[in-house]
């Protein structure tokens, strides 16, 4: 059975909108979406964003299983906006008592705080 990031990855192919498209509506990298379509757990907000991109609703394609292990976001981070600098929404998500997950969410925050801080330095220094 196809885990989470191949499940989004195929909806995209299929879909017919490019990868590009939807790296750039999402403020992310490229390498970013290659990785989250080798993760077995995805974000419940990252799907439903893309999901709003390529008109699809994943709650069919995921089995209940998989729909249970998707974090939900339960509280919302507020961000002082910098100048220049598109304001991206953080959440945090309550402990969880397996390890693995914990440390699978921690990746995904760090991840975004990576992603956030690539696109200041464009925004500060531009393109290479």
């Amino acid at each position: 059975m196809p885990h989470q990031g191949q499940i989004l990855q195929e909806a995209i192919k299929n879909s017919g909108i490019s990868i590009t498209r939807i790296v750039d509506e999402l403020g992310i990298t490229r390498p970013t979406i290659y990785r989250k379509f080798k993760d077995e757990t995805l974000d419940y907000a990252f799907v439903t964003r893309i999901g709003s991109i390529i008109g699809h609703n994943f709650s069919d394609d995921f089995t209940t299983l998989q729909q249970t292990a998707l974090p939900f976001v339960t509280q919302q981070v507020p961000v002082t906006p910098v100048q220049g600098v598109t304001q991206k929404q953080v959440s945090l998500q309550q402990p969880e008592p397996d390890c693995v997950k914990q440390l699978m969410a921690l990746q995904t925050k760090h991840i975004a705080l990576l992603e956030a801080y690539n696109e200041l330095l464009l925004k500060v220094y531009g393109p290479r």
